[in-house]
C-alpha cells in the first residue's frame, strides 16, 4: 500500500512473545473467569497485585510503554500479538498499559502521575465526554483562570463500573472564543480535589455489580493550579496524537482476539450439542455460521498484521488504521451476532462466559460516531485519488 510491500512476516522472537502471552492467559487469567462471573464483580487489589507480580516476573509489565518512558517498547506488531491473546479472556488485565496522553507529562508530573500509573501503584480515569454530549468538539465544561489558578465547572462522564481512579484526566474549555481544537485544555485532577463530586456508576450487590449508569463527575468550582495542566494550554486535542494510529491498530487486534475466542466457543458448542441424535456441527446452517466467522476473523487479522508492519516501518498509517478500526469493530459485532444465532437462548443466559464475551464485544462496537469518523478519513483519501497500492 502506498509503495509498501504486501509481504509481512512474524519474527521468531515475536512468536515466542506471543506464546508466552498465550500461556499467561491460559494458566493465570482464564482460571479467574469463574470467580469474576460467580463470586466477585471486579478483581480485588490482592489478586491484581499478584497478577502484576507475575507479569513483572515474566517480563511483560510495561510491554506497550515506549522505552523513553521506562517501558519495554515492543514493536506494534508484537503488541498486536499480545493484545490478541489478552482479548481471549474477559479478565481486565493489560500488562501495565497507560493512555499515551500521559506521555506528555513534564518531569514533575511524570514523577507524580505517569511513573505511578506505569508501575501500577496509581489508577487513573479518563473524563473526556459529558452527559448528553458525545462530541468532544462541543464541550461545555469550563476552566476559567482566576488569580493564577483555574476553576473548573461542569460535568464529565467516566465509563467505569464502580469507582474512579486516583486521578482523572479531564478536558475542559479554557478559551471559548477559539475553535475547539485550540481552546480545550487537559487537566490532571486528583480525586480528593475539593468540589469534585461523583455519582452514578455501578452498585455492588453481594457479588454482583448492578450497572446503573456511567459515573458522573461534577466539578463545583474545583481549583486547579497551572502546574496540573497537561501539555500546552489549548492543546488537549493533540495529546497522544503521535501514538493514536498505532494504538488504533492494537485495539483492532483486541477485536480479533475476541472473535477467535467466540469462534472456539461456538466450535465446542457445535460439537457437543445434539439434536435428534446428531451433533449440530453436522448441520449446514451451523457450518455456514462457523465458516463465515472464520473468514471474517482471518480477514481482520491479516489487516491488523499488515497495518502493524507498516507502522513498524515508519510509514503513514492513518488511513490503514481507520480501515482496520472499521472492519475489525464490525467483524467482532458480527461474530457476537453469529454466536447468539448458533446458541439461541443460552448465549445470553446471565452468568455464562459466552454471554459476557458477547456483551463485551457488542459494547465495544456501539460508538457509531467513531466509526463514521474513520470512514471519513478513508473516503477523503479515496476522493483525493490516493491509491490503495
Amino acid at each position: 500500500m502506498k509503495g509498501s510491500t504486501m509481504d509481512f512476516e512474524i519474527s521468531e522472537e515475536d512468536k515466542l512473545i506471543r506464546e508466552a502471552a498465550r500461556n499467561f492467559v491460559k494458566r493465570v487469567l482464564l482460571p479467574l473467569e469463574n470467580d469474576l462471573l460467580y463470586k466477585e464483580p471486579t478483581l480485588s487489589k490482592e489478586v491484581m497485585d499478584k497478577l502484576k507480580k507475575k507479569a513483572k516476573e515474566t517480563g511483560f509489565w510495561g510491554v506497550s510503554i515506549p522505552e523513553e518512558f521506562g517501558g519495554i517498547g515492543a514493536s506494534v506488531l508484537c503488541l498486536c500479538l499480545v493484545e490478541e491473546e489478552l482479548a481471549q479472556t474477559f479478565i481486565p488485565f493489560d500488562f501495565g498499559d497507560v493512555t499515551p496522553i500521559l506521555f506528555h507529562c513534564n518531569e514533575k508530573q511524570k514523577r507524580k502521575y505517569l511513573d505511578p500509573a506505569i508501575e501500577g501503584t496509581k489508577q487513573y480515569s479518563l473524563a473526556l465526554l459529558e452527559p448528553e454530549n458525545s462530541r468532544l468538539e462541543s464541550l461545555k465544561t469550563r476552566a476559567s483562570k482566576e488569580n493564577g489558578h483555574y476553576v473548573i465547572e461542569g460535568q464529565k462522564l467516566v465509563m467505569q463500573a464502580i469507582d474512579i481512579g486516583d486521578f482523572v484526566i479531564t478536558f475542559a474549555v479554557t478559551d471559548p472564543e477559539k475553535p475547539p481544537r485550540e481552546g480545550v485544555t487537559c487537566f490532571l485532577v486528583d480525586r480528593d480535589t475539593p468540589g469534585l463530586i461523583t455519582s452514578g456508576g455501578g452498585e455492588k450487590v453481594g457479588w454482583q455489580v448492578k450497572l446503573n449508569k456511567p459515573i458522573v463527575l461534577s466539578f463545583n468550582r474545583c481549583k486547579m493550579p497551572a502546574e496540573n495542566i497537561l501539555g500546552e494550554i489549548g492543546g488537549a486535542f493533540y495529546l497522544g496524537a503521535k501514538w493514536l494510529p498505532s494504538r488504533t491498530i492494537i485495539r483492532a487486534a483486541r477485536c480479533v482476539g475476541v472473535g477467535k475466542r467466540l469462534l472456539n466457543v461456538c466450535c465446542e458448542y457445535a460439537k457437543l450439542w445434539e439434536l435428534f441424535g446428531r451433533t449440530i456441527s453436522e448441520q449446514t446452517r451451523v457450518q455456514r455460521i462457523l465458516a463465515d466467522m472464520a473468514a471474517d476473523i482471518n480477514a481482520a487479522m491479516l489487516m491488523v498484521y499488515h497495518a502493524a508492519c507498516m507502522a513498524d516501518k515508519g510509514e503513514n498509517i492513518r488511513r490503514e488504521a481507520a480501515m482496520v478500526k472499521v472492519f475489525a469493530t464490525e467483524m467482532v459485532n458480527r461474530a457476537a451476532d453469529r454466536t447468539v444465532q448458533l446458541h439461541g437462548g443460552p448465549a445470553y443466559t446471565k452468568g455464562l462466559s459466552v454471554e459476557r464475551l458477547c456483551r463485551d464485544a457488542i459494547a465495544a462496537s456501539m460508538n457509531e460516531e467513531t466509526l463514521e469518523l474513520q470512514r471519513a478519513i478513508i473516503a477523503r483519501d479515496i476522493l483525493q485519488g490516493i491509491s490503495l497500492y
